[in-house]
């Protein structure tokens, strides 16, 4: 049972995907050439979901498994790291998703998928639990659940009534290609909901993905950026992130994101990476926005203070560099003790 303190805590609820990745037990080979394969639990919600248990924060999960020995296995994996679970469904027509994930020896990864459709596709509007999500202080969401319906339609109403109960919506598209029936399709379905968010990180590919653009700068970010934004970030891996808060002045132009801003920011700047030895960067992005809402869900406040916002992205870009030194996602998020110990040998 809960404490006190647990409950006094605001809840993230983090909506989408939860599935298997079987990575490679050697770096630097093809699926085929791979001698084996390590089994980890992943899917970017439930590692967000995960990363802000782990820190401390009051996390729920909100999406689909199959019936089966992998999905509860997934279900309970979520109750040992202390995310409820209450938001969760199980599908006894659909599989749980699996991924196979090829290493690069950078580190790097590329993903083959086996759904179709799995258990997390099949999500409906009228299975999700409303209640736990009106109770979102924060409501986090990808893209992946946008490729297909009917969990199209249940991503679509679990943002409606989050946001009409005034929860922050937190936005990372975690673009995954193959998944997607075309690159124009995944395009059009990640900018239609973009508007509706208040904090947006996209890593430094999918800003040249969205953008059409090769340059990673200031004046391509901030296409991107809409007048209701409290926050975009903009992964840049070893190289850290880059923020932009709110903007003091819009101005709307032609562009092919039919948006252009000129650059009256609040503040924007860059806050530096971790140097580590980078093994698998499977749920990195997932570990650093994880920190980020774990430390913002009780004041967002610091969103408009920046010496409180960088010491923050400075915290979860700790986060992200932690998780890519172990493979697989959920086993390599840190714990407290772990990123105030990078954090202190940085000094």
């Amino acid at each position: 049972m809960a404490s006190n303190g647990e409950n006094d805590k605001s809840l993230i609820v983090s909506f989408g995907e939860m599935l298997i990745d079987f990575v490679p037990t050697v770096s630097g080979v093809s699926l085929a050439e791979a001698p084996g394969f390590l089994k980890a639990p992943g899917g970017a919600a439930a590692n967000v979901a995960i990363a802000v248990a782990r820190l401390g924060g009051k996390a729920a999960f909100v999406g689909k498994l199959g019936d089966d020995e992998f999905g509860h296995m997934l279900a309970g994996i979520l109750k040992e790291n202390d995310v409820i679970a209450s938001g969760i469904n199980f599908d006894k027509g659909a599989r749980t998703a699996l991924a196979f994930v090829t290493l690069r020896a950078d580190g790097e990864r590329e993903f083959m998928f086996y759904r179709n459709p799995s258990a997390d596709m099949l999500l409906r509007p009228e299975e999700l639990n409303l209640e736990l999500i009106r109770s979102a202080k924060v409501f986090h969401y990808g893209s992946i659940s946008l490729i297909v319906e009917p969990c199209r339609s249940a991503h679509l109403e679990a943002m409606k009534v989050a946001k009409r109960a005034g929860a922050l919506l937190s936005y990372d598209p975690n673009l995954r290609l193959p998944l997607w029936p075309s690159a124009e399709e995944a395009r059009e379905q990640i900018l239609k909901i973009w508007d509706e968010a208040d904090v947006i990180k996209v890593s430094d590919v999918e800003l040249e993905f969205l953008t059409g653009s090769d340059k990673i700068d200031d004046e391509t970010a901030l296409t991107l950026w809409r007048p209701n934004f409290k926050l975009l970030l903009v992964t840049l891996g070893e190289n850290g992130c880059k923020y932009y808060t709110k903007l003091l002045f819009y101005l709307p132009t032609t562009h092919r994101l039919k948006v252009r801003v000129t650059s009256f920011l609040a503040f924007h700047g860059t806050v530096d990476a971790f140097h580590v030895k980078t093994i698998d960067t499977t749920g990195a992005g997932d570990s650093f926005i994880g920190a980020l809402l774990c430390k913002i869900v009780d004041d967002q406040s610091v969103l408009e203070d920046e010496p409180k916002l960088r010491e923050i992205l400075r915290f979860a870009n700790a986060c992200g560099a932690i998780t890519t030194t172990k493979k697989g996602a959920i086993p390599a998020l840190p714990s407290p003790d772990e990123v105030h110990k990078l954090l202190n040998a940085a000094k």
